[in-house]
């Protein structure tokens, strides 16, 4: 079976830099970097009284790693804002959290070299378990400022509706 099935003149798999992240209908500026999308299931080995001394395994409860957004401090505030429904220092005795909507679905696009969105996932019930708003700081050092986001979430999956985008070919000019 071929790997890209629309575009069968391609053996090189995907470069893992462009991508774009949204929550709230609207893409968050500046994500630099996202970790892995991760899940394990756990194994459960059990066997009978009458089974050889090997035991038999079976697929237990399956746990999703926690996701982390990384990006340049701006002035953009959707990352604080996001932190602050989890705990909100100094808002008053019972309005630290805000348990109606501190719980997200995220989408996570994936682009071709191109620019042509290629693959999406769907991240459900997202909400934030870290937040870093400024780095270490060093006067002698030559970097960005990152803001960190720890992301815990219940699941995800591959939106299937994304097909594999037919890619330009461009020819030589005369």
């Amino acid at each position: 079976m071929a790997q890209f099935s629309v575009n069968a003149q391609r053996f090189d798999p995907y470069k893992n830099f462009k991508f774009r992240l949204k929550w709230d209908g609207r893409y968050v500026a500046g994500v630099s970097k996202v970790s892995a999308l991760k899940r394990t299931t756990e194994v459960v080995e059990h066997r009978e009284g009458g089974d050889p001394s090997s035991a038999r395994k079976s697929p237990g409860r399956t746990k999703y790693e926690p996701i982390t957004l990384e990006r340049g401090v701006t002035h953009d505030p959707e990352f604080e804002k996001w932190a602050n429904k989890i705990w909100n220092y100094g808002s008053g005795l019972g309005a630290e959290v805000s348990l109606r909507d501190f719980r997200k679905d995220i989408i996570l696009e994936f682009y071709n070299e191109a620019g042509q969105l290629a693959i999406a996932y769907r991240i459900y019930r997202c909400w934030v378990s870290e937040y870093q708003a400024l780095p270490e700081l060093d006067a002698n050092a030559n970097a960005v400022a990152i803001q960190i986001l720890k992301l815990e979430n219940e699941g995800w999956e591959r939106d299937y509706d994304v097909a594999e985008p037919a890619e330009p070919s461009f020819t030589e000019p005369q």
